[in-house]
């Protein structure tokens, strides 16, 4: 797939294939081909139904897909110029927490709930960090205070706060070594409005500290609007279509990712009902062999089933896997 491309990008993902394989469901391509890059304090939102492949590809920059059954098959990741792929286990815990780190979906799962919140933050400064244990517990604090909870409550357990407070606890986790790279994996699902309010705010105010560079990883088309400058919708496992924001929201041409808009609801409109694609995502064990988005699609020919669609550029920086991109739009109105 072609891409401009940042003369030195922070993280470059190139045609990146993961399958998953058990005796008893086959082979599931998660992940079939993915590139796209992430240059220097930029944000990049990864967006698409659940089961799109979206969290595998976090898990495999980060070497953390459970072998088996997951498997990259394919591709490079190149991280500063080196090939995560090809590093081993020892090297991919130096760079864990330290250059690249991940807020996981679940905040409730990513805590240890019988050790303190501030002994957790200590941890990973403790790792990889030449300090004594007096100095980690110190930074730890500063870190609850940068995050907005206060440094007393270093001694207290994860069931002591509530979920807005937890996963401000796993995002001073994910800072507290300054990563270059920020993995966000639907950071604010299990929280209500105004809390995800808050976190996002409190996130795009340290991503600006630190020049960090994040992956959002969501559903949530309003989150990448608030968050992101370039965003690559995931279907499949594929990337459909891709661009900076104003591109992808304003000149929308992937019948997807329309459908996406489509389903929201909207002020500007007499709209009764929402308008829900059809059908569900192919099973990830028999994809069908042309356009994966094929069967969902109203204008679907039989072009389409008979091969592979490649990405194509319609406009510079703009990315679409559609043959036919240059007649659909969706009417922004």
């Amino acid at each position: 797939m072609t891409e401009i491309k940042n003369e030195n990008p922070l993280l470059e993902v190139k045609d990146l294939s993961v399958y998953y394989v058990s005796k008893e469901i086959g082979t599931c391509k998660a992940v079939n081909e993915v590139s796209f890059t992430v240059n220097k304090g930029e944000t990049i939102g990864l967006v698409g139904e659940t089961g799109a492949g979206k969290t595998t590809i976090a898990y495999s920059i980060l070497q953390l897909l459970q072998t088996p059954p997951g498997k990259v098959v394919n591709g490079e990741i190149i991280f500063n110029g080196k090939n995560l792929l090809d590093l081993s286990e020892r090297d991919m815990q130096k760079i864990r927490g330290k250059e690249i780190s991940m807020i996981f979906q679940d905040p409730m799962t990513a805590l240890n709930p019988i050790e303190t919140v501030g002994d957790q933050i200590r941890e990973v400064i403790l790792l990889h960090n030449k300090i004594t244990p007096v100095e980690a517990k110190v930074k730890a604090q500063e870190m609850m205070e940068m995050v907005g909870i206060p440094g007393e409550r270093y001694d207290e357990y994860a069931h002591e706060f509530s979920g807005g407070m937890k996963q401000r606890i796993v995002i001073a986790m994910a800072l507290a070594c300054s990563p270059e790279l920020l993995i966000a994996d639907e950071p604010t699902t299990a929280l209500d409005v105004t809390i995800q309010a808050q976190v996002l705010d409190m996130m795009n105010d340290l991503r600006e500290k630190y020049d960090t560079s994040v992956i959002l990883i969501t559903h949530d088309l309003g989150v990448v609007a608030e968050m992101c400058s370039r965003v690559a919708v995931i279907y499949a496992g594929q990337v459909v279509e891709m661009g900076d924001k104003y591109q992808v929201f304003n000149n929308t041409r992937h019948p997807y990712t329309i459908g996406l808009f489509d389903s929201l609801p909207s002020v500007n409109t007499n709209q009764k009902r929402l308008k829900p694609i059809k059908g569900l995502m192919p099973d990830p064990a028999r994809l069908p062999d042309g356009c994966k988005f094929a069967e969902r699609c109203d204008h679907c020919c039989d072009a389409c089933r008979s091969h592979e669609i490649p990405m194509r550029e319609i406009e510079p920086g703009h990315f679409v896997r559609c043959d036919f991109a240059e007649n659909f739009r969706r009417n922004n109105s």
